[in-house]
């Protein structure tokens, strides 16, 4: 992700009074700076600007009001739509980070190379995050942690896992992935994973 570039930071999911406001879900680890009054965001692949004009958080996510929407009718208009901010120079992610859509389309295998899919869907659970696979067999939760993940090189399509260890052979297969299993959230999330790129990780703490 270079500077220019746009990540989705948000989906308006609601509305608010008759000012235009609408209830955003955000979709950033940074929403105090991705909202704040002054920042522009852009509706997903729309050029024209959706200035802040007021933000604040509430039960869903975010209340922001734009200052190009100017009533409900207006903003009725963004109904369901995702939010793109630009990345700034300087917000670049140090090698070794990654933003979660970065990761989605990588090939994951096992260790002795059997391939089980490719991720198309990442979720936090637990403290961790949670990638879900889809292959052949059907989809599993991998959860990115040290113990499980034996690789993890997104930047060149390629995570390896312990498919021992995620359970997934013998009496105890998918133990590990029921037990942190929860509903996905989306893979547009500006969240980053940091546990850096290995070429094999070592079995300690996943941060």
């Amino acid at each position: 992700m270079t500077a220019g570039e746009r990540l989705v930071v948000g989906q308006v999911r609601g509305f608010h009074g008759l000012r235009g406001t609408v209830r955003v879900e955000s979709l950033t680890d940074r929403p105090e700076d991705r909202f704040a009054v002054g920042r522009t965001l852009f509706r997903e692949g729309a050029d024209s600007p959706l200035t802040v004009a007021e933000a604040s958080p509430d039960s869903l996510g975010w209340r922001v009001r734009f200052a190009e929407v100017r009533d409900r009718t207006a903003a009725e208009s963004l109904r369901d739509a995702y939010l793109e901010a630009v990345v700034a120079p300087g917000e670049e992610l140090p090698r070794g980070e990654f933003y979660w859509h970065e990761v989605i389309g990588a090939k994951v295998s096992e260790v002795d190379g059997t391939p089980l899919g490719e991720v198309v869907d990442m979720y936090r659970a637990g403290g961790a995050e949670v990638m879900v696979v889809r292959g052949a067999g059907g989809e599993i939760d991998v959860p990115l942690v040290r113990a499980v993940v034996r690789i993890f090189a997104p930047s060149r399509g390629e995570i390896v896992v312990d498919g021992d260890a995620l359970g997934l052979h013998g009496d105890d297969a998918g133990g590990e992935a029921a037990e942190i299993a929860a509903p996905p959230l989306t893979a547009r999330s500006e969240v980053v994973d940091s546990r850096g790129e290995p070429e094999v990780a070592q079995p300690n703490e996943d941060r």
